[in-house]
C-alpha cells in the first residue's frame, strides 16, 4: 500500500456511508410494511413474510447477475465501469424500484409492491458488492475493520429511525385504534426515498471517491492460496451456511415480532414501531461497542469507551423516540440488558470464533426466555437478540474468508449471495407459526443460533490446522 494511504480518508469515507444508511433504513422499514400489507391484502403470517423473501432473495439474484455479466465480459464488471459508476448504477436501480410503489398503491397490487422491494434490493446488492471493499480501501488495511464497524453503526442508525419515519408517514402522529390503514399512504414515503437515492447517486458520482482504489492484497500468501476455487475451503462453505442462518435469525426475529405483539399481547400495529426501532437500535449498540478501537489506541481508554459507546448509542435511540413523542418509560430497564452485551464483549477478548460462540449461546438463551415468558419480559428478550446479532457478521465473514488468499474476493461474493437467508428464514418462521403459534415459532431462530455455535467450534479447528489464529479485536457490520 502506498505511503499516501496511511490514514482514513474521511472526506471520501463519509459520503460513502450514506449507502450503508439506506440499507438499514429500508431493511428495518420492511418490518412496518409487513403488518400493514398483512391487513391491507388479508394475508396469512406466512404470506406476509413474502415481503422479507422478495427483499432478501434479490441479493442472491443480484450476485448471480453480477457473476454472470463478469463471466460474459471476461472481467470484473466493477473494475470495468469503476467504483463510483457502480455505486451510482446501484442507487439508480433502487430508485427505479421505488417508482413501482406508485402504481402498486393505486391498483392495490401486492405483487407490484413485492416487485418494487425486489428491485430496490437488487440495487442494494450491487451497492453492497462495491461499498464494503471500498470502505476498506479508503485507508490503511490495519484499520479497515474499524471503518466497517463505523459504517455498520451508520447502517444501524438507519435501522433505528427507519421504522419510526415510515410508521409516522403511514399512521401519522396521532394514530388511534380507529386509524384506517390505506395502502396508498405507502407510496409517498417511498417516492421520496427514490429521490434521495438519485440525489446521492449524483453526489457520489461527482465526489472524490476513487474509481479504481488500490487493490488490497493479503500479505500472508501461503499454501492455502494454491486452491483454484474458494469453494475448496471448508471454512468458506460452512461459513456460507452461517451467513445464511445469521441474516435469517436477525431478520426473522424482528419481522415476526409485530405479529407476536399484536396477537399475543394486544398491541396496535401503529404502537409497535418503537419496539422494532429498539431491536435494530440494539444492533447499533453492539456495533458502536465494537468500534471503540477506531477512536483510541490506548487500552485504558478503550476499556472506558466499552461502557460509554453502548449507552451513547442507547441514548440515540431514546432521543429519536422522544422526538417522535413516544413514551420512554418502558425502555429504561433495557439499560440493564446492555450490561450483558458489554460483559460478553469483554469475555470474548476480540477472538471472532470465541465471540461467535458466546453471542450465539446468548442468542439461544434470549429466544428461549422470549418463548417461555409472557408480557414485556418476552418482548425485551426478543429485542435483545439484536444485541447478540450485532457482532456476528464480521465474525463469520472474517472466519469464512481467512486463508483464502487470492480467492478472497470470490469467497466474499459467495457470502454476499447468502444474505437471502433473511427472506427464507423469515418466511419459514412465518409458515411454522401457522401450525404451532407465533411465540413457539421462534424455535426456528434457536436452531439458527445452534448452527452458529457449531460453526464457531468447528471453524476454530479448521483454521488451527491451517496455521491461522486470531488475537485481534474485529469490527464490521451488515
Amino acid at each position: 500500500m502506498s505511503s499516501e494511504n496511511v490514514q482514513t480518508k474521511w472526506g471520501q469515507f463519509i459520503p460513502l456511508v450514506t449507502v450503508f444508511f439506506f440499507w438499514g433504513f429500508v431493511a428495518a422499514s420492511n418490518d412496518i410494511l409487513i403488518p400493514v400489507f398483512k391487513k391491507a391484502f388479508d394475508l396469512t403470517q406466512g404470506q406476509s413474510q413474502l415481503v422479507s423473501l422478495a427483499f432478501y432473495i434479490a441479493y442472491t439474484v443480484g450476485s448471480l447477475i453480477y457473476m454472470g455479466i463478469s463471466f460474459i465480459i471476461k472481467g470484473d464488471i466493477v473494475n470495468k465501469i469503476g467504483y463510483k459508476n457502480a455505486l451510482a448504477l446501484g442507487l439508480t436501480i433502487s430508485a427505479l424500484g421505488t417508482l413501482l410503489f406508485y402504481p402498486a398503491a393505486n391498483s392495490g397490487s401486492f405483487v407490484l409492491m413485492l416487485s418494487g422491494l425486489f428491485i430496490v434490493a437488487l440495487g442494494f446488492s450491487l451497492q453492497q458488492t462495491v461499498a464494503n471493499p471500498l470502505a476498506i480501501a479508503l485507508g490503511p488495511i490495519a484499520t479497515g475493520s474499524q471503518r466497517l464497524t463505523l459504517a455498520g453503526g451508520i447502517n444501524n442508525f438507519g435501522t433505528t429511525i427507519g421504522p419510526l419515519i415510515v410508521s409516522f408517514a403511514i399512521f401519522g402522529s396521532s394514530a388511534t385504534a380507529t386509524t384506517e390503514m390505506s395502502i396508498e399512504s405507502v407510496k409517498i414515503p417511498y417516492l421520496i426515498l427514490g429521490l434521495a437515492f438519485l440525489l446521492v447517486a449524483v453526489l457520489l458520482k461527482f465526489s472524490s471517491l476513487p474509481d479504481r482504489p488500490e487493490t488490497i492484497v493479503e500479505a500472508d500468501e501461503d499454501i492455502n492460496t494454491s486452491k483454484k476455487s474458494a469453494l475448496a475451503y471448508p471454512q468458506l462453505v460452512l461459513g456460507m451456511i452461517a451467513i445464511f442462518v445469521y441474516v435469517g435469525v436477525e431478520v426473522s426475529t424482528a419481522s415476526n415480532l409485530p405479529a407476536y405483539m399484536e396477537n399475543n399481547l394486544g398491541f396496535l400495529t401503529q404502537d409497535i414501531a418503537p419496539y422494532i426501532s429498539l431491536y435494530w437500535a440494539s444492533l447499533m449498540i453492539g456495533r458502536w461497542t465494537g468500534a471503540v478501537e477506531a477512536f483510541s489506541n490506548e487500552i485504558s481508554m478503550q476499556k472506558i469507551l466499552k461502557f460509554i459507546a453502548p449507552y451513547l448509542a442507547f441514548g440515540v435511540f431514546l432521543v429519536v423516540n422522544a422526538i417522535a413523542k413516544h413514551d420512554l418509560t418502558p425502555f429504561y430497564i433495557y439499560g440493564l440488558i446492555i450490561l450483558v452485551l458489554i460483559g460478553a464483549d469483554i469475555l470474548s477478548k476480540g477472538n471472532p470464533a470465541r465471540m461467535l460462540l458466546i453471542f450465539s449461546a446468548l442468542g439461544i438463551i434470549a429466544l428461549l426466555i422470549g418463548m417461555f415468558t409472557e408480557g414485556m419480559v418476552s418482548v425485551y428478550a426478543f429485542t435483545s437478540v439484536g444485541l447478540f446479532c450485532s457482532t456476528l457478521w464480521p465474525c463469520i465473514f472474517t472466519l469464512a474468508v481467512s486463508g483464502l488468499g487470492k480467492n478472497t474476493s470470490q469467497g466474499s461474493s459467495f457470502l454476499i449471495m447468502m444474505i437471502m437467508g433473511g427472506g427464507i428464514i423469515s418466511w419459514l418462521q412465518g409458515f411454522v407459526s401457522e401450525s404451532i403459534g407465533i411465540q413457539s415459532s421462534y424455535i426456528v431462530g434457536v436452531l439458527c443460533f445452534a448452527y452458529l455455535a457449531f460453526y464457531a467450534w468447528k471453524v476454530s479447528s479448521i483454521l488451527k490446522n491451517q496455521g491461522i489464529s486470531f488475537d485481534k479485536k474485529l469490527g464490521g457490520g451488515h
